[in-house]
């Protein structure tokens, strides 16, 4: 039984700074990121200045995806649009593969047709499923990344869980997301860019400002960086850390299967 089926029904959660019903979280959640996946990679070089790029390199660089034709089989959730698959490809050597797992059709939809494009159909695959219950046999991969997605799940340690189960003994767990700024004076500017100007850019880009709106709310409710070490701690990794970057916009926490 997952922890969603041992929920009562009438429990609750936040949907960025709405309280709603558990059972409603994903439904939103889905909505959100249909709307934006035609313009989502547009939108992330918008919000972030190009940011995200030097930060997903670095997740990249922390995976260190084998230069050779060893095989090494990467497990990207929540990455619709391909972006850390992408990168993953161009730097690991002839044997690496990677499954793109995210829940939304629209995401997904995006990331087969930049494969098509990128020329790496053949070494990479786009399923439909559910961080929570991945549709994957225990210690399937070697490693296990999720860029700005985990703070949409509704049941954390769930899909923390899942991670483990899915990954082989000795596999690497490394998740990226927006986090708490810890630089005095930074977050205080970041919350007045965050607030304003990104749903703002969302509105004029997408037509629709709300989802961004959103998506600000939700890095806010987010575990502070000491908390979601604990969190992946508890789920079974070992060795787990984190990096933070550009003053805590951002945390790279990473654990092993051992």
């Amino acid at each position: 039984m997952t922890a969603s089926q041992k929920t009562p029904s009438n429990a609750r959660t936040h949907f960025g700074f709405q309280d709603v019903d558990e059972t409603e979280k994903q439904g939103r959640v889905n909505e959100v990121f249909s709307k934006v996946a035609a313009r989502y990679d547009l939108m992330n070089d918008l919000m972030s200045g190009g940011l995200h790029r030097a930060w997903k390199d670095a997740m990249i660089n922390a995976l260190a995806p084998p230069k050779t034709s060893r095989e090494f089989n990467l497990l990207d959730v929540a990455g619709g649009t391909g972006d850390i698959a992408l990168r993953f490809l161009k730097a690991g050597g002839s044997g690496c593969r990677v499954t793109v797992c995210d829940i939304n059709e629209e995401m997904i939809a995006e990331g087969r047709k930049r494969a098509g494009v990128e020329g790496t159909v053949q070494k990479s695959r786009f399923m439909i499923g559910n961080a929570e219950k991945l549709p994957f046999a225990d210690a399937s991969f070697d490693a296990y990344t999720i860029a700005f997605g985990i703070r949409n799940v509704t049941h954390i340690d769930a899909a923390l869980s899942e991670a483990f189960r899915v990954l082989k003994p000795g596999g690497h767990f490394l998740c990226l997301e927006f986090s708490h700024v810890d630089v005095p004076g930074l977050d205080t500017l970041y919350n007045a860019y965050s607030f304003t100007a990104i749903p703002a850019i969302g509105k004029v880009v997408t037509g629709d400002g709300h989802p961004y709106r959103y998506l600000v709310e939700s890095i806010r409710k987010f575990p502070e960086q000491d908390t979601f070490k604990r969190m992946i701690a508890d789920a079974g990794f070992s060795n787990v850390k984190y990096r933070n970057m550009t003053g805590g916009v951002v945390a790279m926490h990473s654990g092993w299967r051992i």
